[in-house]
């Protein structure tokens, strides 16, 4: 299994960005995929999740500005980020799961499978 996040970079605050989540190796139909961030000197933070099934979740911070979809023919999950914010600033990181459940959706340890990370820069 293998995932490949792609689409970060440097962004005015208010501005936006996609991030890309190429997956191969698994019937990715079948996981559920969310992202991750990491901002220095934090620690790993969920953002969101797309379930195998298609229902989505977000972490408060992000809600109303981000969307996570999935195309399950081109095997990716996206991130749409709207109105960023200067604490929106981390490496983003996707990552899959076959066997997620609802009361772990936040929980990195319950995602088996890592891509890299994607920088994202927010200024002011």
């Amino acid at each position: 299994v293998q995932l490949q996040a792609s689409g970060g970079g440097l962004v005015q605050a208010g501005g936006s960005l996609r991030l890309s989540c190429e997956t191969s190796g698994y019937t990715f139909s079948r996981y559920s995929v969310g992202w991750f961030r990491q901002a220095p000197g934090k620690e790993r933070e969920f953002v969101s999740v797309i379930r195998s099934g298609g229902n989505t979740y977000y972490a408060d911070s992000v809600k109303g500005r981000f969307t996570i979809s999935r195309d399950n023919a081109k095997n990716t999950v996206y991130l749409q980020m709207n109105s960023l914010k200067l604490d929106d600033t981390a490496v983003y990181y996707c990552a899959a799961s076959k066997t997620l459940i609802l009361s772990s959706i936040r929980t990195s340890s319950q995602y088996n499978y890592w891509g890299q990370g994607t920088q994202v820069t927010v200024s002011s």
